[in-house]
C-alpha cells in the first residue's frame, strides 16, 4: 500500500507548520544529522549515514482506545507534511501506560491509519515503532540524569507532592528528599526497578526548579512504580516512565525533526527542550534535537471525542460497539460509508492554526459528496414503500407483460454502462409521494394528477385503497399510453412531477438503516453537561425497503447514490447478497436529518 500521491489534490493551503518546515528544510537545519538505520542513541546514529530523509515526523497514538475523527486530523497533517517535504512519518505506539493498553487497540490503529491511505514504509523499510522498545534506553537515561545531579527519588506521598507543588500564584516547596546524594538516589532507583518497594511508594523526579512560574518545570515525575502486565514487554518491568519523560526521548531516538502536537502540550515544551538538551549534553543523544510545535485541535460539531465518554457509549450499550456507524471513531465512520478521501480532504481543507477550531459536521458531508458525486453508481430505492397499482396495465399490454427500462449507472460516466429493470402492473413508490388532498406546491401523486415514473411512463392517479383502520394500502393510477421515456413523443404529455419507483416483480427486499447525528446539540458536553441528556432518539431507524434489481448481488462496503435519497453503503458486517443491508451515509443536501 502506498501513501496518497504528492499531487493527488489541489495545491495545499498554506499554514504556519508548512511555512516553518519549508524554511528549515531550505536552511538545512537538520541536514547534518545521521541515521543509524533504526532508532537509537547518539552513538548509534553517529555510526550511520547522513539521514536520507529531509524531515521525520511521527503519529504517536497511545493504544488505549480506537482512533476517532480528531486523530484523523493529526494523522493527515503529519503524514501529509512528511510526504510533501520528501520525508517519512513514523507510526509509533506510545505504550508507556500498561494498565490501559491492549493489543486489540494496536491492531485497530494500524488498520485505520492504512485505511486512511497512509504508509510508514519507505524504500523497503518499515517505520513502525513502540515506545516500550526504548525502555532500556529510558532507564539508562534516567540513571544518567541522577549521576548528573538532575534527578532524585522522592518518597513523599502523592498528596504531599501535590500540596508542595504550589499553584500559579504560589511557588512550590522543595521535597525533603531533594538533597539526597547521587549514590543514595541511584541505589533507591535500582530498588524501584528491582521491585523492592510497593506501587506508589516513591517516584523519580527531575531536579529543575520548584519556584518556576511554569508548574510543569517544578520537578516533574519521570518514573513511577506500577506492577502491571504490558502488552509488549510482559512482566519484565515494574517501573514505567511517565509520558512527559518518555515522549521527547522517543522523538530523539527516532531522529524526529518536527514533533507536532496539539495546544494542550504547549506548557510541556520547556520540559521537552530541557530534557533533550541535558541528555545531549551528557552524550546520549545527537544534536540538533527534535523541536516540538503545537497546533490547534480540530473539534467537530455534534460529536464527542473523549475516549472515556466514547467508552461509556459502548459500555452502556447506547451504541452497538466501537464501529457503530453513529460513532466518530474511524472504524464507525468507515462502516457508515465515509471514504478515506473525504476524511483526508476535510483534514487538508481545515489546515493548521495556532488556535483550537470548531468545524460544522456538514463540512465533512460536503467533502464526502464531492468525493462520491463522481464515483458512486446510481440506483433507485424505496425506503417507505407504498404499492402503486396500474389498473389499465393488462388492457394496454397484457397482465404478464414487463416493459424493459434502463438508466445510466452514472450520468457522467458512460463507461460504467446501463442498469436494467422493468415496469409492470405494480410498483413500489415512497409513501410521501401520494396525498389524498395535495398541499400547495405538491406535484406528485394525488387524484387527477399526472406524474412520470422515472425512466418509465407517465401515469395519472385515480385514487387509493385503505384498510379497515383507514390506512392507505395502495394507490391506483392508469398508464398514459405512448409516454415511455426515450421514445418518440414521450414528452408530448407534460408533467411537473417525476417520482422514483421499484417494480414489485423485480425489486429486491432490503434492510435500510437510516443513520443520523448521535446528538441534538452541536457541543454535546459543553459546560460539563452530561452528553446523555442530548442523545438524538432518531439517530438510527431501521426500515424495510426495496432496491432495483441491479443491486441484487453487490458486495459489502459498496457505495451508491440512491436517487432522491442520498448516499448509501452496503454494511461491511451485516450485508449479504441474499439479505442486503444498506446504511445511509448522508443526504444529497446539507441539513439536519440527512435530508
Amino acid at each position: 500500500m502506498s501513501a496518497p500521491a504528492k499531487n493527488d489534490t489541489a495545491p495545499k493551503p498554506a499554514n504556519f507548520l508548512r511555512t516553518l518546515i519549508e524554511r528549515e528544510v531550505q536552511d538545512g537545519v537538520y541536514a547534518q544529522r545521521r541515521w543509524g538505520g533504526t532508532p537509537g542513541d547518539g552513538a548509534h546514529h553517529a555510526a550511520g549515514v547522513p539521514d536520507p530523509m529531509a524531515v521525520r515526523l511521527r503519529f504517536p497514538p497511545e493504544p488505549n482506545g480506537y482512533l476517532h475523527i480528531g486523530h484523523a486530523k493529526s494523522i493527515c497533517l503529519n503524514f501529509g507534511l512528511a510526504r510533501d517535504f520528501g520525508g517519512v512519518c513514523h507510526l509509533r505506539f506510545d505504550d508507556t501506560n500498561p494498565e490501559k493498553e491492549e493489543q486489540e487497540y494496536v491492531d485497530a490503529i494500524v488498520e485505520m491509519v492504512q485505511w486512511l491511505g497512509w504508509t510508514w514504509d519507505v524504500a523497503g523499510t518499515s517505520h513502525l515503532y513502540y515506545a516500550s522498545n526504548y525502555f532500556d534506553f529510558m532507564y539508562r537515561a534516567a540513571e544518567s540524569l541522577i549521576e548528573g545531579g538532575l534527578a532524585y527519588v522522592d518518597e513523599q506521598s502523592a498528596e504531599a507532592m501535590r500540596a508542595n507543588r504550589g499553584d500559579f500564584t504560589t511557588p512550590g516547596t522543595d521535597s525533603p528528599w531533594r538533597t539526597r546524594s547521587v549514590a543514595e538516589n541511584l541505589a533507591r532507583f535500582r530498588e524501584m526497578r528491582d521491585g523492592a518497594h510497593a506501587d506508589g511508594a516513591m517516584v523519580l523526579r527531575a531536579k529543575i526548579d520548584m519556584a518556576s512560574p511554569n508548574i510543569n518545570l517544578r520537578d516533574p515525575a519521570l518514573y513511577r512504580i506500577k506492577r502491571a502486565h504490558h502488552h509488549n514487554t510482559g512482566d519484565r518491568w515494574c517501573i514505567y516512565p511517565m509520558y512527559t519523560y518518555a515522549h521527547p526521548i522517543e522523538d530523539a531516538l527516532e531522529n524526529i525533526t518536527h514533533s507536532i502536537c496539539t495546544l494542550e502540550f504547549e506548557d510541556q515544551r520547556p520540559f521537552y527542550d530541557w530534557l533533550l538538551d541535558k541528555l545531549a549534553e551528557r552524550g546520549l543523544l545527537q544534536r540538533p534535537c527534535p523541536k516540538q510545535h503545537e497546533f490547534g485541535r480540530l473539534n467537530l460539531t455534534y460529536v464527542i471525542t473523549s475516549k472515556r465518554k466514547l467508552k461509556a457509549l459502548v459500555d452502556e450499550k447506547i451504541v452497538e460497539g466501537w464501529d457503530d456507524p453513529r460513532m466518530p471513531t474511524l472504524a464507525g465512520m468507515r462502516r457508515r460509508g465515509y471514504t478515506p478521501e473525504a476524511v483526508r480532504k476535510m483534514a487538508e481543507d481545515t489546515g493548521a492554526s495556532k488556535t483550537n477550531i470548531w468545524v460544522d459536521y456538514g463540512v465533512l458531508d460536503i467533502a464526502l459528496r464531492e468525493d462520491l458525486e463522481g464515483k458512486a453508481a446510481r440506483a433507485m430505492a424505496v425506503i417507505d414503500p407504498l404499492k402503486l397499482e396500474l389498473t389499465n396495465w393488462a388492457d394496454l399490454f397484457g397482465a404478464d407483460h414487463r416493459e424493459p427500462c434502463s438508466a445510466p449507472a452514472h450520468p457522467q460516466r458512460p463507461e460504467l454502462g446501463q442498469r436494467q429493470f422493468s415496469l409492470g402492473p405494480e410498483v413500489w413508490i415512497e409513501r410521501d409521494d401520494f396525498a389524498e388532498v395535495a398541499p400547495k406546491g405538491f406535484f406528485r401523486l394525488f387524484p387527477g394528477n399526472k406524474v412520470r415514473l422515472k425512466y418509465g411512463m407517465v401515469v395519472e392517479c385515480t385514487g387509493c385503497r385503505k384498510d379497515a383502520d383507514g390506512r392507505i394500502v395502495a394507490v391506483t393510477a392508469t398508464v398514459v399510453p405512448d409516454t415511455k421515456s426515450g421514445t418518440p413523443g414521450a414528452d408530448a404529455v407534460k408533467v411537473k412531477g417525476t417520482i422514483t419507483w421499484v417494480g414489485v416483480h423485480d425489486g429486491v427486499a432490503a434492510t435500510v438503516k437510516l443513520y443520523d447525528r448521535l446528538f441534538t446539540e452541536p457541543q454535546p458536553d459543553a459546560g460539563g453537561r452530561d452528553f446523555r441528556e442530548v442523545l438524538n432518539p432518531g439517530s438510527k431507524q431501521v426500515v424495510s425497503g426495496y432496491v432495483e434489481p441491479s443491486l441484487a448481488t453487490v458486495p459489502a462496503d459498496t457505495r451508491f447514490q440512491f436517487e432522491r435519497h442520498g448516499y448509501f453503503v452496503t454494511d461491511r458486517l451485516d450485508h449479504r447478497a441474499d439479505a442486503p443491508v444498506f446504511n445511509r451515509i448522508t443526504g444529497l443536501k446539507d441539513g439536519w436529518g440527512g435530508r
